[in-house]
């Protein structure tokens, strides 16, 4: 772990990022947004799955959100970032409310060029902590 603020968060994340059939890596988010603000943290989500996609050799307007509405999987605040051609996974994300702001945590795939995404999201103003799969 490099900078993480939130131990558990830092810890619950990496679990995502196990093993399976893509192999992942991952940032948390930190934002200022309160609960009441999500618009504000929505827009934050799409403007850093925008860096994922380029990252990871997409054009942004390539891929869209995928908010699960009509998923009993999803939660109310999971997104997917997919590619409009074939549905491809470019990210996933969980909008956490914690402790009154929230955090974004989203992963993609380690083939993305993870130190740029992360700053990436430095530039766009938010504090970030990146978390490496195996």
């Amino acid at each position: 772990m490099t900078d993480a603020i939130d131990e558990d968060l830092y810890q619950r994340t990496k679990a995502l990022l196990e093993p399976g059939d893509i192999e992942l890596n991952g940032a948390i988010v930190h934002t200022d947004y309160a609960g009441s603000e999500d618009v504000q943290m929505m827009q934050a989500t799409i403007d850093i799955g925008d860096s994922i996609a380029e990252r990871s050799g997409y054009e942004p307007n390539d891929c869209y959100v995928y908010s699960g509405n009509d998923d009993p999987d999803f939660s109310s605040n999971q997104h997917q970032g997919l590619t409009l051609e074939d549905e491809e996974f470019v990210w996933e994300c969980q909008q956490l409310l914690r402790n009154g702001s929230f955090d974004i945590v989203i992963y993609y795939r380690a083939s993305a060029d993870h130190e740029a995404i992360l700053e990436d999201i430095r530039e766009l103003g938010y504090e970030v902590t990146g978390v490496e799969g195996e």
